[in-house]
């Protein structure tokens, strides 16, 4: 019977290498730059959102309101400073509200 080891992972620890070999992190990314900005904006936000998508450091958030969406330009930079703090890295240059 083979000996086992007693090294001990943790599941995130495990993920965060899978991820990192197999070159994963921007569809993880993508992913959650969704999440967090359903998370910091709102619910109602969220709801005249169609869509966040990160490309080349600019978020580009789609949305359904123009009244909204000048309301929200006043914010950007809160905005990015919020978005990066919640995905834990500088991921977030530009913001462009379409």
């Amino acid at each position: 019977m083979a000996k086992r080891e007693n090294d001990s992972f943790s599941v995130k620890d495990l993920m965060g290498s899978f991820i990192k070999e197999n070159n994963l992190n921007k569809g993880f990314q993508k992913i959650h730059i969704e999440e967090a900005w359903v998370k910091l904006m709102g619910t109602g936000v969220a709801s005249y959102t169609d869509g966040v998508k990160l490309q080349n450091g600019t978020l580009i958030v789609r949305l359904k309101s123009s009244v909204l969406r000048e309301e929200l330009n006043y914010g950007k930079d809160k905005i990015i400073r919020m978005i990066n703090e919640e995905m834990g890295e500088d991921l977030v240059r530009k913001l462009m509200l379409v």
